[in-house]
């Protein structure tokens, strides 16, 4: 008996080793070509060609970049704290690859399917301002000090009114299920009814990966790079693909509460739920590319007005109107079993 019982544990083990490692070997590849595909549509926009030396069309740029990241030499600031220095681009990269563990890519797809995976995703989000403010704290240098400040009130400040969006949506779901909040969405994608919410979720996805135009931590005008300037080699490229990493997953995010997650519009089955994910995916990454091309950045006092004075009162009264109507209407969510 006992052997049986282990046997069944090891096996356990080994299967959700193979799941996790058939996700992040292609999220690994996603985020690479991700930084190539973001340097090719800032080229488009500026009418210049983009990598295109390095592999046909340039293909080869991000293993390039990688390359040339490992064999670079980790300088560590004489005044930094040598431990958290280390340890801050592990946190925010670690962070944003645990968050996929609940993320379903098609029905029942997903490495843990746990009935409160949407809590589990915010608090995975929020935990990322620590990697952040670590790094600016242990570097020694107030120009990485005042980055770090300025993300953790921009983070702290957008999370709210993402917290109340999701609220809103898990009001129409009935569950905190990630893979239940897809399946509401067979007849009608939440974007829909819930349009000015989902504005309001995918600008404050924007503020909370620190992307344009909200990029005051790195805002290199005033503070050199921010949070990130002491920063080299692998250390510096942890949180280059940490925060590409958040784009791919507030991507994801978008798409299983707005955009109906693996399903295709109008009862089209004709691609793989998979696929339908995906392309949702790179739509969702598209536009965090094309707002950095086509928006200045914010001054700060703007970034702060906007998302307490505009958004924080806008998401709080969608949530007591969409409460208000379920109420009315009598309306009790129905969840798949």
């Amino acid at each position: 008996m006992a052997d049986f019982f282990l046997h069944t544990i090891v096996g356990l083990i080994i299967l959700t080793f193979l799941k996790a490692l058939a996700l992040i070997v292609p999220l690994l590849i996603l985020v690479a070509y991700l930084t190539y595909a973001e340097r090719k549509v800032l080229a488009a926009v500026q009418l210049r060609k983009g990598p295109n030396v390095v592999g046909w069309f340039g293909l080869l740029q991000p293993f390039a970049d990688a390359l040339k990241m490992i064999f670079k030499e980790t300088i560590i600031p004489a005044g930094a704290n040598r431990v958290l220095f280390v340890l801050a681009p592990m946190i925010t990269f670690g962070l944003a690859i645990l968050a996929w563990a609940v993320i379903p890519v098609n029905d029942g797809w997903g490495i843990a399917d746990i009935n409160v995976g949407i809590l589990y995703l915010f608090a995975i989000s929020s935990l990322g301002v620590y990697g952040i403010i670590i790094a600016g704290w242990a570097s020694n240098s107030k120009y990485a000090f005042l980055g770090a400040l300025r993300s953790a009130a921009q983070m702290v400040s957008y999370e709210v009114s993402m917290g109340f969006v999701m609220v809103s949506v898990l009001l129409c779901v009935g569950s905190l299920n990630l893979n239940d909040i897809v399946l509401a969405q067979r007849n009608i994608w939440f974007f829909i009814p819930l349009f000015p919410m989902f504005i309001v979720f995918f600008v404050s996805t924007l503020a909370e990966t620190n992307r344009s135009p909200f990029d005051l931590p790195e805002g290199e005008s005033e503070i050199v790079a921010g949070f990130f300037v002491e920063y080299s080699a692998m250390a510096f490229a942890l949180f280059y693909l940490g925060e590409y990493a958040n784009m791919i997953l507030m991507s994801a995010l978008t798409t299983i509460l707005f955009l109906g997650g693996w399903l295709g519009p109008f009862g089209w089955t004709w691609l793989p739920g998979p696929i339908w994910f995906i392309l949702k995916i790179l739509f969702c990454l598209f536009v965090f590319l094309w707002v950095r091309a086509t928006f200045p950045r914010y001054r700060y006092d703007q970034l702060m007005r906007l998302g307490w004075k505009v958004f924080l009162p806008a998401s709080l009264g969608w949530l007591v109107l969409t409460a208000g109507v379920l109420l009315a209407t009598g309306w009790v969510p129905h969840v798949s079993s």
